[in-house]
């Protein structure tokens, strides 16, 4: 089942699947390392909606609003 990224809570990991179809901000998201098949881990959520992520060997910061277009599974193993 897919799931915004928003919706994965710390210490739990996910494989991206999909970006979603606003070019501009898939561009983005992919040149932070948010790519389909990576896998991503969520190390930090704030209550303020934001939450940091860890993809491709690094921590990334991304609010609610944005993570949303990023569509993926949930992974079994943490990174």
């Amino acid at each position: 089942m897919l799931i915004p990224l928003c919706d994965i809570k710390p210490g739990q990991s996910a494989r991206i699947c999909h970006l979603a179809n606003d070019s501009l901000m898939a561009k983005r998201l992919n040149d932070l390392g948010f790519e389909p098949d990576a896998l991503v881990s969520c190390v930090l959520k704030r209550k303020n909606s934001i939450a940091a992520y860890l993809v491709r060997n690094a921590v990334i910061a991304l609010r609610d609003e944005d993570s949303r277009f990023i569509l993926a599974e949930k992974a079994e193993a943490a990174l």
